[in-house]
């Protein structure tokens, strides 16, 4: 109902009430006349009831108008209490709500109540909300996008990349790389590799081989001779790596292995490798390289999202749209992630309205207090001016009956 529906029926109680009075008015002047000319009984009990009705609904119209009002624009003392009163109205107005309403011992039951994941699940599951929180999202990142200051962000990317090479140590990385790699034996696979590679390379040239030991023998040496050395040098190198490729355990992986360990641990320990990196990191991370490269990281990045974000079938909206669908999914049927949302959410629900509760009464209080004495009153009167009109009528009825009563009492007993 809004103010203009409320305006109209508290006039027409008020008329009811008003009326009600101005009959018993009318009834009280014509058995008063009644009686002076008339000896019946009865004309006195109703004229007792009419006088004692106006007396009540007098009473209770002067009580009900000092609410709101000045009854009769008279300025009477303790009258139009409401806009005399309102500051007083609205610090007790919010000590009220936040002792009674916002105690812990009240709002943990409805906290508790809240079940958040469950809402959101069912909201998530149509598509077209998916839709449009994509789109939403989609506008809000395009628009900081738009509105972010390029030359600043390339700033920032090029502070923190400085901030981040100024503690960064590349011979550890590089010393704890290795040793990672050792310590998982992928480096075994190369060595296999290596070695298969070595066994075919010889096994294919064994041409150049005797080319070779022939050019290193003496001139009396048969050919014969030289070939049979050079057939040896080749099975023998060629059977060699193979048993190198085929055994895991040969000692020439063994042996590799020890010096890559020690390469390691010298790379993260010598001050050789720790001032040859430094150079490589400082001459790689100049102020002016730095700067380059923060510029062509944040116009790819940028570029790549502005395309994204404006095309309605981009794969990174398609993705958007994916993960909210099984974000739906899990919030319907995985009872542990609902349980852990729904907690969360009551847990910084209550401590925040804990927290806040003398905000609550402030804000209240400077709200009525910031209202117009004559607004208050007016709104007040809105709310509860209908049911105050019926207490003129009952204060009518009531003074009537007790004027009957005690008129009859003075008649039969005095």
């Amino acid at each position: 109902m809004n103010d203009t529906e409320k305006k109209i029926q508290l006039r027409k109680y008020k008329m009811f009430a008003t009326g009600l009075f101005v009959l018993m008015a009318v009834v009280f002047i014509v058995t008063t006349i009644l009686a002076k000319n008339n000896p019946a009984h009865w004309i006195g009990y109703i004229r007792a009831f009419s006088e004692a009705a106006m007396v009540g609904a007098l009473a209770d119209w002067f009580a009900v108008t000092a609410l709101f009002n000045y009854p009769l624009g008279i300025k009477i003392p303790h009258t139009n209490l409401i806009e005399n009163s309102k500051e007083r109205i609205g610090d007790n107005l919010g000590n009220f709500v936040v002792e009674n309403f916002l105690s812990p011992q009240n709002i943990r039951p409805y906290i508790q109540k809240i079940k958040v994941s469950n809402f959101v699940g069912d909201w998530l599951s149509k598509e077209r909300n998916q839709e449009t929180l994509t789109k939403e999202v989609s506008n809000i990142v395009l628009d900081i996008l738009n509105k972010l200051d390029d030359t600043a962000v390339v700033t920032f990317i090029g502070k923190k990349a400085k901030e981040m090479s100024d503690d960064l140590k590349i011979n550890q990385i590089i010393g704890n790389g290795l040793e990672y790699i050792l310590d998982k034996k992928d480096h075994q696979r190369f060595i296999t590799n290596l070695s298969k590679q070595i066994k075919e390379y010889v096994l294919n040239n064994q041409e150049m081989v005797k080319s070779r030991v022939k050019s290193e023998s003496f001139f009396l040496v048969p050919k014969f001779v030289d070939d049979g050395i050079a057939d040896k040098i080749t099975k023998g190198l060629s059977k060699y790596f193979e048993e190198v490729e085929l055994n895991e355990e040969h000692s020439l992986r063994n042996e590799i292995t020890q010096k890559l360990y020690s390469f390691s641990s010298e790379i993260k320990t010598d001050e050789k490798w720790v001032e040859e990196f430094r150079e490589i990191k400082n001459d790689f991370l100049k102020e002016e390289k730095i700067h380059q490269y923060s510029t062509d990281i944040w116009k790819s990045i940028k570029k790549s999202l502005l395309e994204e974000l404006e095309h309605e079938t981009s794969s990174l909206k398609k993705y958007l749209q994916r993960n909210l669908s099984e974000l739906s999914q899990n919030l319907k049927t995985d009872e542990v992630l609902q349980n852990k949302i729904d907690h969360w959410i009551q847990v910084t629900a209550y401590k925040y309205i804990l927290k806040n509760t003398h905000q609550f009464g402030g804000l209240i209080s400077s709200t009525v207090g910031t209202w117009e004495g004559k607004e208050l009153s007016e709104k007040l009167e809105l709310e509860v001016g209908k049911d105050l009109q019926f207490i003129r009528v009952n204060g009518t009825i009531v003074g009537g009956l007790v004027g009957l009563i005690i008129y009859t009492i003075s008649n039969f007993f005095i």
